[in-house]
């Protein structure tokens, strides 16, 4: 039997059991990644107060002409600047059910690359 569940209602179920398991402390936050199709977010969030410590988007690159996997690249360069300067260097990765390949690879890996570690 095939199941008539969409690709977004499946995404949003494997977000839902991620996030069971993973919760951001003080000590080491959650960096939560939304990809949606011309855009990539990240924030970096303590789930023990309920607050975004640091924050970027594609939209801060908006009027530069790039494709979606150099938007990942440069928001995740950008999260890790900022949270490197918040004195945050260890978090939880929430890929937010995406699958760990193309814009959610490319911003993790870009993000390593910059001092944060997961």
């Amino acid at each position: 039997m095939k199941s008539r569940l969409g690709k977004k209602e499946k995404r949003i179920i494997r977000h839902k059991r991620i996030r069971a398991k993973i919760k951001g402390t003080d000590t080491r936050p959650r960096l939560s990644v939304y990809v949606s199709n011309q855009h990539v977010y990240a924030q970096i969030i303590n789930d023990e107060i309920g607050h975004t410590l640091v924050s970027a988007s594609s939209l801060e690159f908006r009027n530069e002409k790039l494709s979606g996997i150099e938007k990942a690249r440069k928001v995740g360069e950008l999260i890790a600047e900022r949270a490197l300067e918040k004195g945050i260097k260890k978090v939880v990765f929430d890929r937010g059910g995406f699958k760990y390949t193309g814009r959610v690879k490319t911003l993790a890996e870009s993000a390593r690359s910059k001092g944060l570690e997961f």
